[in-house]
């Protein structure tokens, strides 16, 4: 009897011995991910290289487009270079009208706000549909019973261009379709952060079954494609498990933390707001920012963000071939001889900033150090 007892004892010993060396292990393994996540130590030069995306051939993309999107070709079409050419006119025309949405879009504008760029619409019985596209990619709009809603189609800018005049429906049928080409972004000489595009096929019509587009497995808002292309869960309200639903969320891909660094983080993503107001409203609205930082991950924004992974191999299909970065927050740097001061830098698509940062008091002291046009 007593010698069952010892045994039992030294069996509960020995498993509580192993479960503490597993979780001390855990914690060591997390401790480095997030040291080598987050830090590095001061580099002469704080800013990035950036290195100019090789364009994709019309084959590469054909290749990788979505199994769910049909693109036809056009035996009659508009090209690429008269479409772009006489929108642009039309834009100039009305762009005053367009500002004080008494325009052809003027509902969208009401209902939607400034998220989105239109391109055309069309009123299919109660419903009222719009082409739009907005920082993320080409987006479905619609309003039926006075109810927007926006579905993501999964098509960046990037490799495809929707005309802007279209001269065929954009609802035909159980399908979405637009008339437009392929194309390349070229960068124009002169002008720091500028893109142009170019066409590579023009003639194509771009085709998706709605019943695919409007798919919204989770029901929260946001249809599967837009959930599937950023790393969001389309069979969870709330990915992050923060009790908050993905369509109300700021950050929704991860859950946020208090701390000094994630309030370094949102310090330096309020110069980037680019003024954003009325953001809660703004539920397409997202800025996107490369890191895998726990603590950029972490944070409590004031304007929508979605965080992609720097690895490759751990982003989405969408992401790997699109290039939608609003800007980048780099890795924080350690200063070898003063462990309370930290660099920092920050950069967008056309201009770097470099920053000293200094933890005292409770509060963070930033001295901007200069920076560079890209």
């Amino acid at each position: 009897m007593y010698l069952g007892a010892f045994f039992a004892f030294m069996s509960q010993t020995f498993t509580m011995k192993i479960t503490c060396f597993i979780l001390l292990c855990l914690l060591f393994s997390c401790s480095e991910s997030v040291e080598k996540n987050c830090f590095v130590y001061r580099k002469e030069q704080l800013y990035g290289k950036y290195e100019e995306p090789v364009p994709y051939t019309v084959e590469q993309i054909l290749n990788e487009k979505p199994g769910y999107l049909d693109i036809v070709n056009l035996k009659k079409y508009r090209s690429f270079k008269n479409d772009s050419t006489e929108a642009h006119n039309y834009d100039q025309e009305y762009s005053e009208i367009m500002k004080k949405r008494e325009t052809y879009f003027k509902v969208f504008y009401e209902k939607f706000s400034d998220q989105f760029w239109y391109t055309a619409q069309q009123q299919v019985g109660n419903a009222l549909y719009a082409l739009a596209r907005n920082n993320l990619g080409y987006w479905l709009l619609k309003i039926e019973n006075d109810q927007p809603s926006a579905y993501f189609l999964g098509l960046s800018f990037s490799h495809y261009y929707f005309n802007k005049i279209q001269q065929q429906p954009i609802i035909d049928g159980e399908y979405l379709q637009a008339e437009g080409s392929l194309v390349k972004i070229i960068k124009v000489g002169g002008l720091p952060g500028y893109d142009d595009y170019s066409a590579i096929e023009d003639g194509k019509l771009f085709r998706i079954k709605l019943s695919d587009l409007m798919k919204d497995t989770d029901k929260d808002g946001y249809n599967d494609i837009f959930e599937k292309s950023f790393g969001l869960n389309p069979n969870r309200k709330d990915t992050d498990g923060d009790g908050i639903n993905d369509f109300e969320d700021l950050n929704p891909m991860y859950k946020s933390e208090k701390n000094k660094f994630t309030q370094l983080y949102e310090l330096l993503l309020l110069n980037n707001g680019y003024g954003i107001e009325n953001h809660k409203k703004m539920n397409y609205l997202f800025l996107v920012y490369k890191s895998s930082c726990d603590y950029f991950h972490q944070v409590s924004p004031e304007f929508r963000i979605l965080l992609i992974p720097e690895d490759k191999k751990k982003q989405t299909d969408y992401v790997k071939i699109t290039d939608i970065t609003d800007g980048n927050i780099s890795k924080i740097q350690k200063d070898a001889k003063d462990p309370d001061r930290f660099y920092i830098y920050e950069s967008g698509r056309s201009s770097s900033d470099d920053y000293s940062a200094e933890y005292k008091d409770g509060r963070w002291n930033i001295q901007w150090l200069g920076g560079i046009v890209i």
